[in-house]
């Protein structure tokens, strides 16, 4: 092998696993709340967030929940996919919304410290699923429990696509992506916990 040639092999290499490198998810630092106020009891005492940051964050998810909650076309198959009192119409949660659409209700928030402490906080709704799991919208990865905290893939803060106007998903459509968008969601892992 010439010389320039070992240096453009080790060049590639090189540029590969740096490639590799950036294509991993970063872990951040998250905590779950079942609502405002235990927030708000938690910050300042030991908690990754302040009390600002809890009103921000709820109202991010509350934001995130009416844009991007899976919408449905009837009461009951949105309470196959999140259980039985766990869905409302979308008139309860959204301003202008139709009251014969559906959709999961907010039963939680995810807040995450996307920057390492620099304030930059990231939130997501969480739902609670038909197996008593909790759930961002999009799907992707279930948690144990709407409380707790932990290290998770900053990939858990991306937005959802927004379903406003869009058509409701009947049980045909729920059948035909397995489940609540699953056609439309990414993979992450499973059910996760997040520790006490």
């Amino acid at each position: 092998m010439s010389k320039r040639s070992a240096t453009v092999a080790l060049f590639l290499v090189g540029a590969a696993a740096f490639t590799l490198a950036g294509c991993r998810e970063e872990n951040v630092d998250a905590q779950a709340f079942p609502d405002l106020q235990s927030c708000l009891d938690a910050a300042g005492t030991g908690s990754l967030f302040s009390a600002e940051d809890c009103r921000k964050g709820f109202d991010e998810a509350a934001t995130l929940n009416a844009e991007t909650a899976p919408r449905y076309d009837s009461l009951a198959v949105c309470e196959e996919q999140y259980g039985k009192g766990n869905c409302g119409s979308e008139a309860q949660a959204v301003e202008g919304g139709s009251g014969s659409i559906f959709m999961p209700l907010l039963m939680g928030f995810l807040l995450g410290n996307m920057l390492g402490g620099a304030r930059g906080i990231g939130a997501q709704p969480l739902h609670r699923t038909a197996d008593g799991r909790f759930t961002t919208p999009g799907g992707g990865t279930s948690y144990a429990n709407n409380t707790g905290r932990g290290k998770i893939g900053a990939g858990a803060f991306t937005k959802a696509p927004t379903t406003i106007g869009k058509p409701p998903m009947t049980r045909a459509t729920v059948a035909q992506r397995g489940g609540f968008g699953a056609s439309n969601t990414r993979s992450t892992g499973g059910t996760r916990s997040l520790g006490g």
